[in-house]
């Protein structure tokens, strides 16, 4: 009897972690690498309104995410943007289609508590205009390749990303470091019901451009049942870029629905 009810107990603690990692989804600026069960479909969008020194740019992507297996997801991102720049030039354009695709190869969890690290890479189609604003639309191919890892537990997250992005045709290559923090204020509970509290640092480093930048992202995330609603607020705390790229704001709303 007393097996039994270890069992049981055990089985409660995983299954309320599992309502936890479901609960904080994945980070609004960042990544992370948990996934969700294989043969499961995310449809989400994370729409940004972007103030640089070219101008103002909304971009509205629709991400179509699918997992063939519990440790591999591939995914397509089909994005349209609207554009009022600076030189007086305003209209609207499909932007940059974006393949993704990651494979986990590292998983180690605990009771109550999960590592793991993916690696991952994200195909740029110069589909888009040719606006040079980075990671919108630059109308150039660019290929990006990193590694995500990424500790859960049932108090907080922490995910941290590296990786290089490519582009042949320009000279904008990047090295990127990303990392977030998250926070749940609720206790794990079902119906899952969840906020989330994110704390968002990305770095990012043009050397043949000499710029540098470290941008900050303040998020929240309202979670329920397989549904997520995202806001997120991003300023420069360091920007040190050529003037036609010069970074202000960003304002994120997003929402995903799993299936």
């Amino acid at each position: 009897m007393k097996n039994r009810y270890q069992q049981l107990l055990i089985t409660a603690v995983i299954g309320l972690f599992s309502l936890n990692v479901l609960a904080q989804g994945p980070p609004i600026t960042a990544d992370k690498p948990i996934m969700l069960g294989g043969g499961s479909f995310t449809t989400k969008t994370l729409i940004e309104f972007r103030k640089t020194a070219m101008g103002q740019f909304n971009y509205v992507p629709i991400m179509l995410h699918y997992l063939p297996t519990s440790n591999t997801l591939v995914a397509l991102h089909i994005p349209y943007i609207f554009y009022d720049l600076e030189d007086g030039s305003s209209g609207q354009s499909l932007a940059d289609m974006k393949l993704l695709a990651k494979y986990q190869f590292i998983r180690i969890d605990g009771t109550g508590k999960t590592f793991r690290v993916v690696a991952k890479t994200l195909q740029t189609l110069p589909t888009g205009k040719e606006l040079g604003v980075m990671e919108l639309s630059s109308g150039l191919y660019q290929g990006y390749y990193g590694l995500v890892a990424g500790y859960e537990s049932l108090r907080y997250g922490i995910s941290i990303e590296l990786g290089f992005n490519s582009i042949p045709q320009g000279d904008l290559d990047v090295l990127q470091h990303k990392l977030g923090f998250g926070l749940p204020l609720l206790k794990p509970q079902y119906p899952n019901k969840q906020i989330n509290l994110f704390f968002e640092y990305n770095h990012q480093w043009l050397w043949e451009q000499k710029g540098y930048m470290l941008l900050y992202a303040q998020g929240i995330q309202y979670a329920r049942k397989n549904i997520t609603f995202d806001l997120a607020y991003q300023i420069p705390l360091v920007n040190d870029m050529p003037l036609q790229m010069n970074f202000k704001r960003s304002l994120f709303l997003g929402t995903r629905f799993t299936f």
